[in-house]
């Protein structure tokens, strides 16, 4: 299902890699959990480098998901 854009609203940058995220770490993580790592992810890239390049979400996001779920695996 695809998102119909219209002049009020832009496209998702990070969309093609937050279905990713979210089928890759599905078993650990709720959706929630990783749209909440990919704004963190976000913001954290804007406020170090002053821009949020996808491919630079992309690898905070991932990163935070798999300490997360690290942290996940030594709770038990």
């Amino acid at each position: 299902m695809s998102e119909r854009i219209t002049p009020d609203t832009e496209p998702d940058p990070y969309a093609d890699f937050s279905a990713v995220l979210r089928d890759e770490f599905s078993d650990v993580h709720p959706a929630a959990t990783v749209t909440r790592c990919i704004e963190a992810a976000h913001y954290g890239a804007l406020e170090v480098t002053g821009h949020a390049h996808p491919a630079l979400v992309e690898r905070i996001a991932r990163k935070h998901l798999e300490v997360l779920a690290l942290v996940a695996s030594e709770r038990g």
